[in-house]
């Protein structure tokens, strides 16, 4: 299947966006994250039915470490500015993003 999204229009939330720049957007919707990804500029694959990521904050590295013990990882743990990040896949094959913020020592 070859599909393309043409546009997407946020302006119900009428919320500005609170981050951008070419690669990731954010939209803080009351507290709710929305990110849009541009997966083609990191020169990432995408296939149909991944393209939504749930991101699941977690309170420290070592939990989040534990967390991912025994999962299969999809994107290590990277630091992107001030957080952790990880992806993993779950039983059905949906990656879920984990998350926990850098602390600085």
């Amino acid at each position: 299947m070859n599909c393309s999204i043409r546009s997407l229009y946020l302006c119900v939330f009428e919320q500005p966006v609170t981050i951008q720049d070419e690669v990731y957007s954010v939209f803080d919707i009351d507290g709710f994250r929305l990110g849009l990804f541009a997966f083609e500029k990191m020169q990432e694959s995408h296939t149909f039915g991944t393209n939504c990521l749930p991101s699941i904050k977690v309170e420290s590295i070592e939990l989040l470490q534990r967390k991912l013990n025994g999962l299969k990882t999809v994107f290590p743990v990277t630091q992107i500015e001030s957080n952790w990040v990880s992806e993993f896949e779950d039983s059905e094959g949906n990656h879920i993003e984990m998350t926990t913020p850098v602390v600085e020592k």
